[in-house]
């Protein structure tokens, strides 16, 4: 007969979110995120004076911006908010990454990518109050690797959903024929 473990004999039953070996890459993945977000965000703090913009004649252009707000110049000033946020959306992530619903490599991909950016923005707001912004396009808002990675995140993320990834509806589809 088995022996009850710890966690059974004081009544506990099993987590339904747990981290397994085979997690490591999505969390890989996040980590390599934020560590290439970091990185970029130092070179551009090292390398380019606040406001220069290199070089001045292509449309994708290098520059050196701030920006205490959300995306696209939204609620400056709002760091505390921010902050609280992106930790409730970090947590939000995390839950979803570890959810067996959300088994398929794509979702869970997305969701990597979205993890990495909200962190690497994330260590931005709390030790700068601000984020560093240094891509810039023509007709567009500079934004960053973080912000990249949290768009590409959600594109793979709708991605996933629309083309149904998870079998379900491949299963009554089938049914119904």
């Amino acid at each position: 007969m088995e022996e009850a473990s710890p966690r059974e004999r004081a009544g506990l039953s099993r987590p339904r979110f747990l981290a397994r070996k085979r997690d490591a890459w999505f969390l890989a993945l996040a980590a390599s995120i934020v560590a290439l977000d970091q990185l970029s965000k130092w070179v551009i703090r090292a390398t380019v004076e606040r406001g220069d913009v290199w070089p001045a004649d292509w449309p994708a252009r290098i520059v050196h911006i701030t920006n205490s707000g959300a995306a696209f110049g939204l609620l400056q000033g709002s760091g505390p908010l921010l902050v609280i946020v992106s930790i409730i959306g970090m947590a939000a992530i995390l839950i979803y990454l570890f959810n067996p619903e959300f088994a398929h490599p794509l979702m869970r991909a997305g969701l990597a990518f979205m993890l990495g950016g909200a962190v690497g923005n994330l260590v931005d707001r709390i030790r700068n109050g601000e984020v560093v912004d240094f891509i810039k396009l023509p007709n567009w808002p500079a934004f960053n690797v973080a912000d990249s990675a949290i768009t590409i995140g959600v594109l793979l993320l709708v991605w996933a959903l629309l083309t149904d990834t998870t079998g379900k509806d491949t299963e009554s589809t089938a049914e119904k024929s």
